[in-house]
């Protein structure tokens, strides 16, 4: 899956818990869920579920720990999905 395809779909996923919408509007690889789009600890949860969900994959409590910017999440998405296509 490509960098703008999990983009496109992250932003759908971030919309319900982020107020910042020229943010989100502009949402890249750069982006911080909790500098930038203000997501407290708790939504951040919810997203990862969310991301779970819409990828189908699982994502582990390290992994998970790491997703705090757009690129790390692109990252763990990307290696879950190499990872079961593996399976």
């Amino acid at each position: 899956m490509t960098k703008e395809a999990i983009i496109a779909a992250l932003k759908t996923i971030i919309k319900p818990y982020s107020e910042e919408t020229i943010v989100l509007e502009t949402l890249s690889e750069n982006t911080d869920f909790i500098k930038d789009l203000k997501i407290n600890s708790a939504n951040l949860v919810d997203i990862v579920l969310d991301v779970e969900e819409k990828f189908g994959i699982e994502i582990d409590n390290d992994s998970m720990a790491k997703m705090l910017t757009v690129q790390a999440t692109i990252d763990v998405i990307q290696s879950k999905l190499g990872n079961n296509a593996g399976e």
